[in-house]
């Protein structure tokens, strides 16, 4: 039997009105049956994420500040929307367990996690279905690591019954029973769990947005909707910021093989983003699939004649990087030189620390700093079918005026990326987008 995941973002469970949409686009296919809901979000652009406020309580009660001010705002949130859609749930209850527990000191994920908790408890309400405590299926180890095989094994046998259930995202818990949540936007793994573990046809995704564009809409002016991704381009491409959907939640649905409709709860009928292992190449659409970047960049250069001949010439100069807890983006290299691409504001604090570490360990013949560099990657499966694709991209840049820092390709051919400086950023993506897709 065909099974769905659905999974409603902030936006789409803001209020009421937004809470009858969702319940009109679960009831619109029978295999939806599963619903992750978030917290509500804005409704408004002025209005505060329940989140927020719920992480401001936690603050207030650190600071030994009254936060009841706070969390009755909260309350009238929940309290409205259970009003206006005639629900009977005894959600006054719930809102004091919380109030007391955030007075007596609760961690910021205990309080942070209520958003969904509560949220999920209205939903199940409104829809009549069951309500499943992510706490009691969603496990992380004594580090705050998923426990993905033991999450998996739990989530399957509590929803192996085939009850419609509501999950609430964003946490799980400890060993011990204690709330543990993920990152912000971490509802986006937990509709992922989920959907792994009933072993879904498809996990749909809902928010505010008919899926990804190929480019940023504020850079690019009303750019191509992408249709169909693949999980490897989507990872390219989310890797630089360009993502509507939380990068840790491909990992659950890409190893089980599930497809990922990215939807727009406001513009149910519009057929979205499908993410998928395996996507076909269409001669009909651009060679490329999409553009992101992002800025700030810095790039370490090590010069030194003979390094090739240097065994662990490498490895010294990255455990500089290392040592001092700075990651490295990329490694572009020549025969004699080796460049670091680091985010500037990992290494501006130990900078001078780094760069004694290099010359104390390898003797280099020069090294030079590179800073305020951009890296922009063009991502497209289809760029292995066309030839003449990096000519294309490296002469709309020129043509443009910009000049070339950097210049990376994987061996999987499913990526071009360059770096540039950050004042070129914007018009690098304008000149690559109107070369492909103009």
């Amino acid at each position: 039997m065909k099974k769905i995941v659905t999974k409603f973002g902030g936006s789409s469970l803001a209020d009421a009105g937004q809470f009858a949409k969702v319940k009109e686009i679960l009831l619109m296919d029978e295999a939806r049956q599963y619903v992750v809901p978030s917290a509500p979000g804005r409704r408004f652009k002025t209005d505060d994420k329940i989140t927020d406020l719920l992480y401001k309580c936690h603050r207030q009660v650190e600071n030994g500040e009254d936060f009841q001010e706070t969390f009755d705002l909260i309350a009238a949130r929940y309290m409205d929307i259970a009003e206006e859609l005639g629900l009977t749930v005894d959600l006054g209850a719930a809102l004091d367990e919380v109030n007391e527990k955030i007075a007596a000191g609760a961690n910021a994920d205990y309080c942070a996690s209520r958003g969904e908790y509560l949220n999920g408890m209205l939903l199940a309400d409104y829809m009549g279905w069951r309500f499943l405590d992510s706490a009691t299926v969603i496990k992380f180890d004594a580090q705050g690591n998923l426990d993905a095989e033991l999450t998996n094994k739990l989530m399957a046998e509590a929803l192996a019954d085939g009850v419609p259930t509501v999950v609430p995202g964003f946490f799980g818990s400890f060993m011990d029973g204690t709330v543990h949540t993920f990152s912000r936007g971490g509802s986006d793994i937990t509709g992922a769990i989920v959907a792994r573990a009933v072993n879904a046809s498809v996990y749909e995704n809902w928010t505010d947005v008919s899926g990804f564009l190929m480019a940023d809409p504020r850079i690019v002016e009303d750019p191509r909707e992408i249709s169909m991704i693949t999980y490897k381009e989507l990872r390219e491409l989310s890797y630089m910021g360009a993502s509507v959907l939380h990068e840790d939640a491909m990992f659950p649905v890409h190893k089980a093989g599930i497809p990922t409709n990215i939807r727009n709860t406001n513009d149910p009928s519009h057929p979205g983003t499908i993410i998928s292992l395996d996507a076909p190449f269409d001669a009909a659409h651009p060679s490329i699939t999409g553009i992101a970047g992002r800025k700030g960049f810095s790039v370490v250069s090590v010069e030194k004649a003979m390094m090739n001949n240097e065994l662990g010439f490498g490895r010294k100069v990255l455990a500089a990087f290392e040592d001092h807890g700075v990651s490295f983006e990329h490694l572009p290299t020549g025969i004699d030189t080796m460049c670091v691409v680091v985010s500037g504001a990992e290494l501006a604090p130990v900078r001078e620390k780094v760069l004694a570490q290099i010359v104390a360990t390898t003797s280099p013949d020069t090294i030079t700093v590179h800073d305020y560099m951009s890296v922009i990657a063009t991502v497209g499966r289809g760029m292995v079918h066309n030839c003449g694709t990096a000519a294309r991209l490296f002469s709309a840049m020129s043509k443009a005026g910009i000049n070339v820092r950097m210049i990376d390709q994987g061996s999987s051919e499913l990526s071009i990326i360059v770096g540039v400086d950050d004042a070129d950023y914007e018009s690098t993506i304008r000149a690559i987008y109107n070369a492909f897709v103009r």
